[in-house]
């Protein structure tokens, strides 16, 4: 549930319906951040419900200047197949979000059902391990570099039922 838009005063961010709801703390953490990492297991080719659940009500209840051009990444643990479906539904969050994706040196999965599995697919973790390090190197470049913020451009929006 969420606040309906002509209930919020005037400069008042967006939240959850329940002050008490983690996607609040959340959300407040990712406005002061300069990127995100999400993460799920993999559950039928998917994202678990609680994530998806969890990420739709986040994304939905910032307001776009909280995410816009801040750095996404996503991760996806699996015991066998799913993940690049998982990688992808993931991702669409960031995209829609003029947030750029942050890329590693394949697609951001891990292998295995109990921790001690995940830690022995070597690849995967060299996978996580660059996927840490090409975010850093990105939000260290953000801080240092005086290029100005791409313009706003004005909203726009086409109806294809007609």
């Amino acid at each position: 549930m969420y606040r309906l838009p002509g209930l919020q005063t005037a400069g008042q961010s967006r939240q959850v319906c329940f002050d008490n709801d983690m996607v609040n703390t959340v959300g407040q953490a990712l406005r002061e951040a300069d990127g995100i990492i999400l993460g799920s297991a993999v559950h039928y080719a998917s994202a678990t419900g609680a994530a998806t659940s969890f990420f739709d009500r986040l994304f939905y209840s910032l307001e776009p200047e909280a995410k816009k051009l801040k750095f996404g990444a996503c991760i996806v643990s699996c015991r066998r197949g799913g993940s690049s479906s998982t990688f992808d539904q993931l991702n669409k969050y960031f995209t829609i979000s003029q947030m750029p994706v942050v890329s590693s040196c394949y697609w951001n999965g891990i292998h295995g059902s109990v921790p001690e599995e995940v830690y022995a697919d070597e690849e995967g973790v060299r996978v996580m391990k660059t996927l840490a390090n090409n975010m850093a190197y990105l939000i260290k470049c953000r801080h240092q570099s005086n290029v100005e913020l791409p313009e706003e451009l004005p909203d726009a929006r086409t109806n294809f039922i007609r």
